[in-house]
């Protein structure tokens, strides 16, 4: 579908690892979706976006600071936003935790009049903060990050606690470049 007309707000939500994005981001959803419609809505996390590293080993794959901006691929996420502002449908990439890699398939998202776009690291590229109507920071207390993304990659994951200690103390916050 193409509509050179459509209209498209898009609303960011970015924070730390495990601040509660995901949370208001659904909830968020659940409450325009009753105003708009669902078929007129829709939820984008940026994890999706996360660098194709398929050439890469595991071993390689999880030496990766997924909390940096140069391990997200923000020019397709950036090339989608302006497709579904024109109206046109994208092939959403879909990101496995386990195998540290975009997978194959995709999944078919149709232009929305409103996207969620929820992640880690949206506000530090400036081209993809020009692309957002509203834009909202979760600012939760890192102590209460830490507890909850431990709890989360283990649980729903599929992380050992090592390996996320490891990527927790390898991925400083100061490792992480400031927004402009």
């Amino acid at each position: 579908m193409t509509d050179q007309s459509h209209q498209c707000v898009i609303i960011g939500i970015a924070g730390a690892s495990a601040s509660g994005k995901s949370l208001i981001a659904s909830t968020l959803y659940r409450e325009l979706r009753e105003q708009v419609g669902d078929e007129h809505i829709g939820v984008i996390p940026e994890d999706c976006y996360y660098k194709d590293q398929s050439h890469l080993s595991m071993e390689e794959r999880v030496k990766t600071n997924y909390d940096h901006p140069s391990a997200m691929d923000h020019s397709l996420l950036l090339e989608h936003l302006q497709a579904l502002k024109r109206g046109s449908a994208i092939d959403l990439p879909v990101y496995s935790y386990v195998e540290h890699t975009r997978m194959k398939e995709t999944v078919t998202v149709e232009p929305k009049k409103v996207i969620i776009l929820e992640g880690i690291l949206l506000l530090t590229d400036a081209r993809l903060r020009d692309e957002l109507n509203f834009s909202i920071f979760v600012d939760t207390p890192l102590d209460i990050c830490l507890m909850r993304r431990i709890k989360r990659d283990v649980n729903e994951r599929g992380r050992s606690m090592d390996s996320v200690m490891g990527a927790i103390s390898k991925n400083r916050a100061s490792d992480v470049p400031a927004i402009h």
